[in-house]
């Protein structure tokens, strides 16, 4: 296990909620986030960056503001959710690094983007209490993870010289020809693997998909030995997430980083019908979120 530094663990207490669980709203997609407000290509291209800045604006103000951080990207949502006075001075911020989508090697393997120009240093600049970097592994082929482990070791030693948070994250995917049932049977491995191959270079703070069961959640509590790991929505409707934070909290997880599970449905180019259903439908949802959080740290804290 890493140890945090001083300086890291403030930040770390500060993503986290009242409860002392991470408790942190996504919403850092951009070319996902187009395919939420808009069907087709064409329509998707017309989402300017400032367009996407004003929906992350409003999932902070109705949302994040009642959790214990926000995610956001770079690109559109900063310096804006502070400079406009749109963060309130006890949410924080987290901003992550990574650029959308990805790159596809010759051997068809994904590699990881970084978003230009931004660094631990430039994070710390834009006010953040910390960053987030997500990569691709997948954890049974070791040719495919090769260029995004050393994107992942230099980020992890840039946080740590700047003595800055850093929440690592990892998504593992199909490869091509794999079929949907193998993928599948795997998946719980290919999780708690690359858990702990991120471990090994140093993370702090896991963000993880949801492992696949119980055991898998357990295992990867047993690995971290001590690190927090938070489990992330991926997009699954809200419905298939609330089982999935139970399992998780259950089995050792603290706490969740959600984003299109809460607001993927809520979400228009019309603000009015964005700002209704996020002060309503949404911030139920995260009602039922932190009721099952909550209930598992009580019960933390009587053990």
């Amino acid at each position: 296990m890493t140890t945090m530094t001083t300086a890291e663990r403030r930040g770390y207490h500060q993503i986290c909620d009242a409860s002392g669980a991470m408790m942190v709203i996504a919403c850092d997609q951009r070319g996902g986030m187009r395919t939420v407000l808009a069907s087709t290509p064409e329509e998707q291209a017309k989402i300017s960056n400032t367009m996407l800045g004003e929906t992350k604006a409003d999932i902070t103000l109705y949302l994040a503001s009642k959790a214990g951080c926000v995610l956001v990207d770079p690109v559109c949502a900063v310096p804006g959710l502070i400079d406009d006075g749109i963060l309130p001075r006890d949410t924080a911020l987290l901003i992550g690094i990574d650029a959308s989508g990805w790159e596809t090697s010759s051997e068809g393997y994904r590699i990881s983007k970084m978003v230009d120009g931004i660094n631990a240093r430039k994070v710390r600049e834009l006010g953040a209490t910390g960053g987030k970097i997500m990569v691709y592994l997948r954890m049974d082929t070791p040719a495919a993870n090769v260029r995004n482990l050393e994107t992942l070791k230099a980020s992890i030693e840039d946080f740590a010289r700047e003595d800055l948070l850093l929440v690592v994250e990892f998504l593992t995917y199909q490869l091509e020809g794999e079929s949907k049932e193998d993928y599948e049977a795997i998946f719980p491995s290919l999780i708690v693997e690359g858990s702990r191959a991120c471990l090994e270079l140093g993370s702090k703070v896991l963000k993880i998909p949801y492992p696949g069961s119980e055991q898998a959640c357990a295992d990867v509590t047993g690995i971290a030995g001590g690190v927090p790991w938070a489990v992330l929505s991926a997009g699954v409707d809200h419905q298939t997430f609330l089982p999935q934070v139970e399992a998780a909290m259950k089995n050792g997880a603290s706490g969740v980083i959600a984003g299109r599970s809460l607001w993927k449905d809520c979400i228009s180019l019309d603000r009015g019908v964005s700002r209704e259903k996020l002060s309503t439908v949404a911030v139920s949802r995260l009602n039922d979120i932190q009721t099952i959080i909550r209930r598992y740290r009580a019960q933390k804290a009587v053990a």
